[in-house]
């Protein structure tokens, strides 16, 4: 018999705002907690899987919350954010080197009140067509109404925030050997997961995937590398290695070929042309779990573009919603980013379970249409909930850190942080 913890969820404010943010994080969450607990059964593992409100509140916070030796992290660059443009606001994303370079070279500028000059002078849409146009990542802030009335919504319209392709049954995990102390490690025992994602919404689906036990490969380009204080506060559990697919593509797709799942977070189109799109990955591991993550859908005007959480907020009406005084907001937390990867998670758990090959695919702009559909939270003062957190080492760093918001016979999963880059390409299991 497997227990998965009280089902209820009563409605609470955690934080403030007009969308009920804690029934999309605890929806998802408690997605990822049965799917793991429907393995575990599979597997023959008899185990309690749960979560609690401090958890999942706490870990969609993350790196608000780390500390790096005591130090807290910088989660946005100087000229991430909101500017007012000559006819309302855009948001901009420059936490990356190579995007803030773009800003910097499209408006001339070299700090942030040089740009907020420069963007004053100019419209909203022509700086989200330049911006984006340049290689950078911009997006006009719109009202819920402009933002349906978009094409790129109207071309999601009958899109589910995940799709999924059945391409057949894979061969079952075998039975998990039990432990007498905290079997979380057991659960995924003998898994390969391929991860190509970066930020927040992927990295943090792959996280839990590997704090449940599975050998989580996460390949970066060594021209751009991941921001430091994000792989620190998303890579629990993971090996991290640098592999260019440019240069080896054959190094790649061996990898690919021996991975059970494999999880790809690159622009949609951006994989297809170097000959490694999620077609020829199907071919190259016809019994894996594919995951495609996108900011805004694969298809539409928008569906080869970049974006990030708060850009799809920025575009699609939430952060006009969650402002005052005529400047827009945004959500308490990245809401968008992880509700998605914790979905992410869950469904994989879920094709492993019932050993099902299949073909993923999850939007971000998917789980802002899933935000925005919901009825308003109740009216209510926030409650102070507790921030858990566990010590753990990443390369001769100790981390304060949030673990996953899953328990495993009520002990919480954290792993130490592999090194950044510094694993060999090849699988352990």
């Amino acid at each position: 018999m497997v227990a998965t913890g009280a089902r209820a969820f009563t409605p609470r404010r955690w934080w403030t705002g007009p969308f009920d943010v804690e029934q999309l994080a605890w929806s998802a969450v408690t997605r990822a907690r049965d799917a793991a607990a429907e393995l575990a059964a599979a597997r023959g593992l008899a185990l309690t899987v749960d979560t609690t409100a401090d958890l999942v509140a706490a870990s969609f916070s993350a790196i608000e919350h780390l500390r790096i030796d005591g130090r807290v992290p910088q989660a946005w660059g100087e000229l991430s954010g909101f500017v007012e443009a000559r006819d309302g606001w855009v948001r901009l994303h420059g936490n990356y080197p190579h995007h803030a370079e773009v800003l910097r070279r499209v408006f001339g500028v070299h700090d942030r009140s040089s740009l907020q000059r420069e963007v004053a002078r100019r419209d909203a849409a022509e700086i989200e067509d330049e911006v984006t146009a340049a290689g950078g990542i911009a997006a006009r802030v719109r009202t819920c109404q402009e933002w349906a009335a978009h094409p790129q919504d109207r071309a999601q319209q009958d899109a589910e925030w995940v799709n999924i392709t059945q391409r057949g049954q894979r061969p079952a995990l075998p039975p998990a050997a039990s432990s007498s102390t905290n079997s979380a490690p057991n659960l995924l025992a003998g898994v390969r997961v391929l991860d190509l994602t970066r930020v927040i919404a992927g990295p943090s689906g792959t996280q839990l995937l590997a704090c449940l036990g599975a050998d989580v490969l996460r390949i970066d380009p060594p021209h751009r590398p991941e921001l430091a204080d994000q792989h620190l506060s998303a890579g629990m559990g993971k090996r991290s290695a640098l592999l260019d697919l440019r240069r080896d593509p054959d190094q790649f797709q061996t990898l690919a070929a021996g991975a059970d799942v494999i999880v790809c977070g690159y622009r949609p189109g951006a994989l297809d042309a170097l000959g490694l799109g999620i077609e020829v990955l199907e071919q190259l591991a016809p019994r894996a779990v594919i995951v495609s993550l996108s900011a805004w859908g694969e298809t539409g005007p928008w569906g080869h573009r970049a974006g990030f959480d708060s850009i799809v907020q920025a575009a699609t009406g939430i952060a006009t919603e969650c402002g005052a005084d005529g400047r827009p907001g945004a959500l308490p937390v990245q809401a968008l980013d992880h509700a998605t990867g914790q979905l992410l998670a869950a469904h994989v758990l879920e094709s492993l379970a019932r050993a099902r090959a299949s073909t993923q695919r999850l939007s971000l702009l998917g789980a802002a249409r899933a935000l925005l559909a919901m009825p308003s939270p109740p009216v209510e003062a926030p409650e102070t909930l507790e921030v858990p957190r566990a010590r753990v080492t990443a390369a001769g760093k100790v981390l304060d850190a949030v673990p996953p918001p899953l328990r495993v016979e009520g002990v919480s999963i954290e792993r130490p942080v592999g090194e950044y880059g510094a694993a060999e390409l090849c699988w352990q299991l």
